[in-house]
């Protein structure tokens, strides 16, 4: 690599997706895939390692989605360069990627030219948009953006949250759950975040209002 070479970590949930990134950046002699991570918690490991100044970042993914991973990257490093490569031209979700500090939106259908056009115009810090998208834009802007009504938590946090309503620890859900310790520890950070609730007791209280617990 030189010092010009721009450095770029591809999350994305498909392995197949990743190689054919891969494929059509290794070709660019100034760009070095450095990385990849296959959901939003992976990526943040990657990128505390790695330091990459471009992360191409699906949204739709397990475990924690694009649009949370992109949230927490900027508030835990704000110069992060973050462009959304991703299947939805949906104009909501656009404003939603932008409301949380990626530089980018394009579909995964982009040719691999413009795909380094806008690898490299993001890198200079400028804000970039496939055709479909800018068109997309414009084309709603008559109709009124509202966020769609979801749930903030998803399934798996919510059956974490479930857990922790019914006492038990972060060793026993991760037992329960199968999964990992720090990956349960790494929920609950998240839930806490998303609600804006700080002990167990509030969490608790939550999911009693929302019936998740008897």
């Amino acid at each position: 690599m030189t010092e010009q070479t721009i450095k770029v970590v591809i999350v994305d949930d498909h392995q197949v997706v990743i190689d054919g990134f891969m494929a059509r950046l290794q070709l660019e002699p100034d760009i070095d895939v450095i990385g990849t991570a296959s959901n939003g918690i992976e990526a943040l490991e990657v990128i505390s390692q790695l330091d990459p100044d471009v992360i191409l970042m699906d949204i739709s993914m397990p475990i924690m989605n694009g649009i949370d991973a992109t949230a927490q990257i900027k508030k835990q490093y704000p110069d992060a360069k973050v462009l959304m490569l991703t299947m939805h031209d949906n104009r909501e979700y656009i404003m939603k990627v932008m409301q949380v500090g990626a530089m980018g939106y394009m579909l995964k259908e982009i040719s691999a030219e413009k795909m380094v056009q806008a690898i490299k115009t993001v890198n200079q810090g400028a804000t970039y948009f496939c055709e479909t998208t800018s068109q997309t834009i414009f084309t709603q802007a008559a109709a009124p953006i509202t966020a769609p009504e979801v749930n903030p938590l998803s399934r798996r946090e919510e059956g974490i949250l479930k857990h922790v309503a019914q006492g038990l620890s972060s060793k026993q859900i991760a037992k329960a759950l199968d999964i990992s310790y720090r990956t349960v520890e790494t929920h609950r950070q998240n839930i806490k975040h998303k609600l804006d609730l700080h002990s167990t007791a509030e969490l608790a209280k939550y999911a009693l209002e929302k019936g998740l617990v008897d």
